[in-house]
Order: structure tokens, then C-alpha cells, then sequence
């Protein structure tokens, strides 16, 4: 006999509004706040990563500001090559007129430093000092003078060499023509700008000076000297005294404007 059942529901609790299913997994808690404990040791392993990576590293943040960015050292190599080439053309142009014409000083850096034999000067107003003294001088001193570039040539990529040859011919009667020559190293810095100028291996051929001219033959004849190395080894007297005079004034003038004697007024300089 069969009896008809009630057609129950099953006994099922009411689910609670903020009861979470057992198979969610709870949200991650904020990171400033405590860790729930039903975190499993995957998921907190996982959480202690994950937090770990966004963390800021000072160290690497400051090496980071310091690198370079990508093809910075290709731009600065361009820049060398185009200030090379510009230095090289510039001097080219300006060596051959330096006693007519005014150099361009965009190829140098300021704290230049220029070398002979027998003094060292550095900065680009001494610099510009030099050769407005050899222009100036040179008028006085030189009926004729004039400067010849023999080569040009680079030995290392940061150097530029010229080989020169200076010719003059002096006011005075009693002396003949007299020339030399030397070498003119350019040193570049990494962005292509000229920082050292030195001058050597200089090579002498002035005439003796006649001691108490006499004849006109005298006046007219002098005695040759054969190149040497050195500049100015033997007793200057030797040599031709406009020659030497030139080298003297260009010194004074040098050592009056480091002594602050030298003033400049309207494109003139006077000496105090």
C-alpha cells in the first residue's frame, strides 16, 4: 500500500547576505591591512610576491636617472665627427691668413691652452691675445710676411697636425729674408672641440745679422744658417734681430695684459 508523500523541499539553511561560498576565494585584503587567516600558503606566497615587486628600490630608481638613453653614444660620436671635419676645415682656411685675418675661435673650447718651446698660456682671451699680437707685430716688424701650410694630416683620431712654413721679410736694409718652420698639434676633446695648441719641432733658417754694415754689398749679403731643431739654441744675436724682436714684442704683449697693463679702448689696446 502505497501512501503519497508531501513533495518537500531540501533542508537547505537560508543563505545569508554577507556569507561568502565556500568555494570563492575571498578578495585580497588592502596592504596596509592585517592578512585574513583563511589565506592559503599559495596565496599568500603569492600576495608577499606580488608586493614585493611594486616596492620601490631606491637604488635602482637613482641608476636609472644616470642611463644613458638608447643611441646617446651613436649622437655624441656624430657630434664628434661633424666638429672634426668642421676644425679641420676651419684651420685649413684660417693658418694661411692668421697675419691678415682673424681666427674663428667657434672650433676651440675656453679653457684652451696654447704651448710653445718656451711658455704655456691657457685660455681662449690669451689665445685670441697671441694672434692679435702676431697680426700687429708682424706689421711693424715686416715689410712681407706670410704663412705657408706644408700638410695636414691626422695621426690619431683626436689630433690634427699641420706642418707650416713662416716667411718674412724685415723693415730693416741690413737684413735678408729670413723663414722657418714648424708643427701646429691640435688636440680635440671628445665632443670634437680643439682644447691644446702646441708648437714644435721647429726648424730654423734665419741669416746672420751683419754686425756693422759697411758696403752696399754688405747690406744685401747675408750669411745662410742650416736648419735646426731647437728654437732659438744659439745666442740670439746670431739670428736676425726682427725675428727675434717679432717673438719678444708678441711675449710682452702677453705678459703686459697678465699684469693687467694692457687696456682696450675702441679696438685699440694701450699700454698703461
Amino acid at each position: 500500500m502505497a501512501f503519497p508523500l508531501p513533495n518537500l523541499s531540501p533542508l537547505t539553511p537560508p543563505c545569508k547576505r554577507n556569507e561568502r561560498h565556500p568555494h570563492v576565494s575571498p578578495p585580497a585584503p588592502p596592504r596596509s591591512g592585517p592578512l585574513p587567516h583563511s589565506l592559503t600558503p599559495l596565496q599568500l606566497t603569492n600576495l608577499l610576491t606580488v608586493a614585493s615587486d611594486t616596492k620601490l628600490n631606491p637604488t635602482s630608481v637613482r641608476g636609472a636617472q644616470v642611463k644613458e638613453p638608447p643611441g646617446a653614444h651613436d649622437n655624441q660620436k656624430n657630434d664628434f665627427y661633424v666638429n672634426l671635419g668642421l676644425a679641420v676645415r676651419t684651420l685649413r682656411d684660417d693658418v694661411p691668413r692668421l697675419f691678415t685675418k682673424d681666427l674663428n675661435y667657434d672650433i676651440y673650447r675656453d679653457d684652451i691652452t696654447f704651448i710653445d718651446p718656451l711658455n704655456t698660456f691657457s685660455g681662449i682671451e690669451k689665445y685670441k691675445l697671441i694672434f692679435w699680437a702676431l697680426r700687429f707685430h708682424g706689421r711693424i716688424l715686416f715689410r712681407e710676411i706670410d704663412l705657408e701650410v706644408l700638410r695636414i694630416w691626422q695621426p690619431s683620431e683626436n689630433m690634427i697636425l699641420i706642418r707650416w712654413n713662416l716667411r718674412g721679410v724685415p723693415r730693416v736694409p741690413w737684413e735678408a729674408k729670413g723663414e722657418f718652420q714648424g708643427t701646429s698639434r691640435y688636440k680635440l676633446d671628445r665632443n670634437g672641440k680643439i682644447y691644446e695648441h702646441k708648437v714644435d719641432n721647429l726648424a730654423v733658417n734665419f741669416p746672420r745679422a751683419l754686425k756693422q754694415p759697411v758696403t752696399v754689398l754688405d747690406l744685401v749679403t747675408a750669411t745662410p744658417a742650416s736648419p735646426n731643431l731647437t728654437f732659438f739654441c744659439a745666442p740670439a744675436e746670431e739670428y736676425s734681430s726682427s725675428w727675434v724682436e717679432f717673438y719678444r714684442a708678441v711675449k710682452e704683449t702677453l705678459d703686459h695684459h697678465h699684469q693687467g697693463k694692457l687696456h682696450s679702448h675702441d679696438g685699440l689696446v694701450i699700454c698703461s
